[in-house]
């Protein structure tokens, strides 16, 4: 598919595309997918920004040969909660000379249509979309010869199915999952910043993110001014019309999602939780809701809840708040807020650089770890010079080397794992 200056000068080409048709794909987002007109203009803005970042790339990429042959190919199964970031995912792959298949979310398939109609011209069919079932996707690139990697974005659920026959057909699978961020305040934080930080990432995409923060930890002296603070800039929330510029959040897109949120919230209550704020579900739109008084086996604290919802705990020392954040099933990101002593505690939370083999699932680390640090901060270059990823059932990579099944976690980049060392 040529060198890689010429497939560099295809995302240049992209990148002009996308601009020149950044208010129809900002509109598209908000049509197809249900998300704000701001966190749409926020969220192409951002694509071009992390496209750009593929240039200081070029030297990484040219050392590299890619995972396929060339009449192979990468299956790429995308979420529905995204627009515009995909475009980093589907060009990873693509950069190090994959040909790419990729098949977006089902209720996502507007925005697929207008991601194809921008992409046909510049890269003909090194890329290709798939409209059919997702299963059936996935089901038929598990068998596909001409298929040796597939990337998966979705729930571990759904994910774990596909062991036996990934394992029994040598498939290089590489999956990005749910999170459970914990959000610990330590004694010594900047209270201000740390609710602003929270009401930002808790409420942007109306909490549709792996990576937004759900359970909370705030030591027992900085409760009670914490939580005060963060439900008044919680209340503050303009929640509405996505289309209306000055909605700040949207509905919830999944039917799962709602009826987990509604199970989470009942749990809590009747385990002796407090609604602070919030509790509303009218259809699709669930309003901002902070739980407070939330403990460990409330369903609220243990799965994930995809939605604008908070479950706050508190702590008595460091010691209490380290075995709170480190218990649960996922290990995506972690935020910390406190004084000096932050840093060493946030060291504790953190895996390793990259993803590595382990004998089985690791628990209790997470694959980032922001320390007085916003989301957006933390998440700057990810998928693109970022590795991303996490512990846990948060992601993971199966792959058979030399006839021996091989399980890796931590954060990934998905052009490295879809390529290898140039002989």
């Amino acid at each position: 598919m040529g060198t890689i200056e010429e497939r560099i000068d295809q995302v240049h080409q992209l990148i002009d595309a996308i601009s020149a048709n950044r208010d129809q794909m900002i509109e598209t987002a908000v049509r197809d997918a249900g998300f704000t007109l701001r966190e749409c203009r926020i969220e192409v803005d951002m694509n071009l920004d992390n496209l750009k970042g593929f240039d200081e790339m070029v030297t990484d990429f040219a050392h590299r040969q890619p995972i396929c042959h060339t009449d192979q190919e990468v299956a790429l199964l995308l979420p529905y909660n995204g627009s515009a970031w995909l475009n980093t995912a589907i060009i990873s792959i693509f950069l190090v000379d994959n040909r790419v298949r990729v098949k977006f979310a089902t209720r996502s398939s507007e925005i697929a249509r207008f991601t194809e109609y921008l992409y046909k011209p510049i890269f003909g069919d090194s890329i290709c979309f798939e409209y059919a079932d997702g299963r059936n996707f996935l089901e038929s690139a598990i068998a596909d010869p001409k298929i040796p990697a597939i990337c998966l974005f979705g729930t571990d659920e759904y994910a774990i199915h596909y062991y036996d026959s990934i394992k029994a057909h040598g498939k290089k699978f590489v999956f990005e999952g749910p999170g459970k961020d914990p959000f610990i305040v330590l004694p010594g934080a900047d209270l201000e910043a740390a609710a602003q930080e929270l009401a930002f990432s808790k409420y942007i995409y109306a909490g549709q993110t792996c990576t937004a923060p759900e359970r909370v930890y705030v030591h027992e002296s900085l409760h009670d001014a914490f939580v005060e603070r963060f439900v008044e800039l919680s209340r503050q929330i303009k929640v509405g019309d996505p289309a209306d510029p000055d909605t700040e959040m949207g509905p919830v897109a999944s039917e799962r999602a709602i009826a987990n949120i509604k199970a989470q919230l009942k749990d809590a209550v009747d385990k002796g939780a407090r609604i602070a704020l919030g509790g509303q579900i009218d259809g699709h739109m669930v309003y901002p809701t902070v739980v407070v008084g939330a403990t460990q086996d409330m369903l609220g604290i243990r799965k994930e809840t995809f939605g604008p919802v908070s479950f706050i705990s508190t702590f008595k020392n460091a010691e209490e708040a380290f075995r709170l954040a480190r218990d649960n099933r996922y290990g995506l990101r972690a935020s910390v807020y406190g004084d000096e002593k932050a840093v060493a505690f946030g060291h504790k939370l953190l895996g390793g650089p990259y993803c590595h083999p382990v004998d089985e699932m690791m628990f209790g680390c997470f694959g980032t770890v922001g320390v007085n640090q916003g989301r957006s901060e933390s998440w700057v270059g990810a998928f693109v010079s970022k590795p991303v990823g996490g512990y846990g059932n948060s992601g993971w990579i199966w792959e058979t080397i030399d006839n021996k099944f091989i399980l890796k976690q931590g954060p990934k980049l998905l052009s490295l794992e879809t390529s290898q060392e140039r002989l």
